[in-house]
């Protein structure tokens, strides 16, 4: 028994000489049926094998082979048959499984692939670099340069004091969002928004904000309008916009990568929201309401004398730029729901608010009085004056617009008050503020402060007949920072302190009547 097993050794032996078995790798994929051993070559090895010895034909049976097994990552599998297809010099096959492998790679970074060098130069393999590597071009540079200026001007005019507080905060906000806009067109249409995964509709959420943003503004120049409490519901679109945008802005930059490939690789536009055609569509009528509700205001403000003709012209010419974009809009709108995202028409809206912005800047710099409207004075570029000295017609004005913030709004209140604050109310220069006190009041500008807070104080106390204020309370309440500087301006206007009048108040009343 023991000499058969030696025999049947020694032919086994002989025969593995003769018909070598090729050593079996551990990676290999093993399993057992019955009794049996079943051995899976591994494809992908032998398709880089065969890949390495110039069988590229063979070397995509095998990697074909390996994605039906599921051998290994479906990236790197495409990625492999992408650069066999180009070594066979077959560009459109090798392109159409490159873009499969970017759709699961989340990464542009295979196209630099020297593998690929063969079929660079071919018509397919250039659209794919434009389609996803940055790319400049005459539009996306003009957009830039317009987003630049956009974002300067409204800096600008946010901080600019010849301008009513209110209007230039939202004619700035104004310009912003719309730089915002064309800043993040910018980016999508160089596919930046893939090196930037974060940009993803980054924009979206200003997008019900142009309306009321224009319309308010308009109401404010035109009606002198005060915000109440209620007008904080034209927010609330934006609010629930926020909401459904919150949850894409936490995603990781990854995820929004792989949201924005995978829109692409249904045939859709990479930048767009999963509900564009609904926000498209709730912007349009935000747009086109608060357009007529503006053009509305602009029409009733022609009556008005005292808004004067450059001011009209300015917000005609500001109408009619909104009515332009409003209609440039729908028409992008009919577009990006049908998928198109190119050509003039998809350009032109954008075009409509680069020429808002431009135009807006242009008249920042040239004309900033006609931003704030029936707060700003007629046909007067402030800053003329401020060697030429005042118009009689300007110097009038002034002193009407003086006396309402001294009499009506009672500025002298504030205990921190200063000519220079006085030249922005009036929207003028602190020259001019001072000479229409001097001419018109025959004062400078702290006796004139002085003599109205005194006015005030007298009044107080000629109306406290319980004398339950305190001096000194009366003092803060007309303005004066202590007791000593108020004692010392009254008795300078009265010939008494404050105490003292307060107790002979009723012999004074009976000596003035």
């Amino acid at each position: 028994m023991r000499q058969t097993g030696t025999i049947f050794l020694l032919v086994l032996f002989s025969c593995m000489h003769l018909y070598p078995i090729p050593p079996i790798d551990i990676k290999e994929n093993i399993s057992t049926i019955g009794t049996g051993l079943i051995i899976k070559v591994d494809m992908l090895k032998k398709g880089d094998m065969l890949y390495a010895q110039g069988n590229f034909s063979e070397a995509i049976a095998s990697y074909n082979q390996a994605l039906e097994d599921h051998a290994a990552p479906e990236s790197i599998l495409f990625k492999k048959l992408a650069l066999s297809y180009s070594a066979l010099g077959n560009p459109e096959e090798a392109v159409r499984l490159l873009e499969q492998s970017l759709f699961t790679d989340l990464s542009t970074n295979i196209l630099s692939d020297s593998g690929f060098d063969a079929i660079r130069n071919s018509p397919d393999f250039i659209a794919l670099e434009e389609k996803y590597l940055p790319n400049f071009t005459i539009w996306s540079f003009m957009y830039l340069y317009v987003a630049l200026i956009g974002f300067y001007i409204a800096f600008i005019l946010h901080f600019k004091k010849k301008i009513d507080g209110i209007a230039k905060r939202l004619i700035s906000g104004f310009i912003f969002i719309h730089s915002f806009f064309i800043f993040h067109i910018c980016l999508n249409i160089t596919n930046y928004q893939y090196e930037f995964p974060h940009t993803y509709l980054m924009s979206t959420a200003f997008s019900f904000l142009y309306g009321p943003l224009f319309y308010f503004y308009f109401k404010r120049i035109t009606q002198q309008y005060r915000f109440r409490k209620i007008d904080f519901l034209h927010l609330l679109p934006t609010v629930l916009l926020l909401l459904y945008l919150l949850p894409i802005y936490g995603m990781s930059g990854e995820d929004k990568l792989g949201l924005m490939l995978r829109r692409v690789s249904e045939g859709l536009n990479a930048g767009d929201s999963a509900y564009i055609a609904l926000i498209v569509a709730l912007k349009f009528t935000s747009l086109l309401v608060y357009g007529i509700l503006a053009g509305k205001l602009y029409l009733k403000g022609q009556s008005n004398k005292e808004l004067s003709r450059p001011n009209k012209i300015w917000q005609r010419n500001v109408l009619a730029i909104h009515a332009i974009y409003i209609v440039t809009y729908g028409i992008y709108g009919i577009l990006i729901v049908s998928h198109i995202s190119s050509g003039l028409f998809y350009h032109l809206p954008i075009i409509s608010m680069s020429l808002m912005v431009m135009y807006l800047g242009f008249s920042a710099s040239v004309q900033p009085s006609v931003f704030s409207g029936l707060y700003a004075f007629e046909n007067q570029l402030f800053f003329k004056y401020e060697k030429s000295g005042l118009t009689s017609s300007l110097s009038k004005e002034l002193k009407d617009n003086l006396e309402r913030l001294f009499e009506i709004e009672k500025i002298y209140k504030e205990n921190d008050i200063s000519l220079d604050t006085v030249a922005d109310k009036l929207n003028t220069t602190r020259h001019n503020a001072s000479q229409v006190i001097n001419e018109h009041f025959g004062v400078n500008f702290h006796e004139m402060i002085n003599k109205y807070r005194i006015q005030e104080a007298k009044y107080l106390l000629k109306n406290d007949q319980h004398k339950n204020l305190n001096i000194i309370d009366i003092a803060y309440e007309v303005g004066f920072n202590n007791k000593v500087t108020f004692n010392k301006a009254f008795k300078k206007d009265t010939n008494l302190t404050p105490s003292e009048y307060q107790r002979n108040i009723s012999k004074l009343e009976v000596k003035y009547t």
